[in-house]
């Protein structure tokens, strides 16, 4: 899990986010996705990013009620205006003896672009960049 990227959002996933099939709803687990990988990309355009794809999301493994999901987002390259972010998705469940276990669900290739706050875009400053390590 150390590859992964930092721990960016840890949520229970809870009966009114499923599917009529009783599993947790795939656009609610690309909606925390999205909201992880947009905590990321902030430290580098504060102000504000907009979402602008999101590429590979494979779902692996289910989700059910009470598994805690945990997304990690690690930023993967900067532009003049975009960020590139994997999440990597994973949920702690307890199974019937009552021992949890940490099960990779999915990932996720995510573009953001910073933008003002008249949705025009804004260059990412290059003091950012150097202090991220870009």
């Amino acid at each position: 899990m150390k590859d992964m990227g930092e721990p960016k959002l840890k949520i229970v996933a809870m009966p009114s986010d499923t599917n009529p099939a009783g599993n947790i709803f795939g656009g609610w687990i690309l909606s925390q996705i999205d909201l992880a990988g947009a905590i990321a990309a902030r430290e580098l355009a504060p102000e504000r990013v907009v979402t602008i794809s999101m590429d590979k999301v494979v779902f692996k493994q289910p989700v059910f009620v009470g598994d805690i999901l945990s997304c990690y987002a690690k930023i993967l390259n900067v532009g003049n205006t975009s960020i590139n972010v994997r999440v990597e998705v994973v949920v702690q469940r307890i199974d019937e003896l009552g021992c949890a276990s940490c099960i990779r669900v999915t990932s996720a290739l995510v573009s953001y672009v910073s933008v003002d706050k008249g949705g025009k875009k804004k260059p990412i400053s290059s003091e950012l960049k150097k202090i991220h390590g870009f």
